[in-house]
């Protein structure tokens, strides 16, 4: 199993207790970004997660491809969420990260890239009406 492998394995089941072993699976100065967030360090990237958890009632990944050579390889994946006032689960966001590995197997860099327009504020009354209006206006068909 490749190192691109484990930590795929490490991110599906990751769970609010494996916050503890984060500089297990990252570099101490690694860095993470996503749509909303940009942070360098395991702190950072610890407080995006609990973050994460703190306002996610259900919150999981699936990983659905993994594919790399060398230091730099790719998750494709599926987010699963449950906010916590909500009863049921969300519509699933996909997307995909790209991860840099350090000559030890650790993670040095970790992007996130997915819609969060079209994945996430679609799914939410106001912002979702206005997120399709704008669609419509900007649309070759429109």
């Amino acid at each position: 199993m490749t190192a691109l492998e484990r930590y795929g394995e490490f991110f599906a089941a990751m769970q609010p207790a494996d916050l503890d072993r984060l500089d297990a699976v990252f570099v101490e100065n690694a860095r993470f970004r996503d749509p909303f967030n940009e942070v360098e360090g395991l702190t950072g990237i610890r407080a995006v997660f609990e973050h994460m958890y703190a306002n996610c009632a259900a919150a999981r990944f699936e990983v659905l491809e993994t594919v790399g050579e060398g230091a730099t390889g790719y998750l494709r994946w599926r987010f699963h969420f449950r906010l916590k006032r909500d009863r049921h689960d969300r519509r699933p966001i996909d997307g995909v990260s790209r991860v840099v590995l350090a000559e030890d197997g650790r993670v040095r860099e970790h992007i996130d890239y997915w819609d969060a327009a079209g994945e996430l504020y679609d799914q939410f009354p106001v912002l979702g009406g206005l997120m399709r209006w704008l669609r419509a206006r900007l649309s070759v068909d429109a």
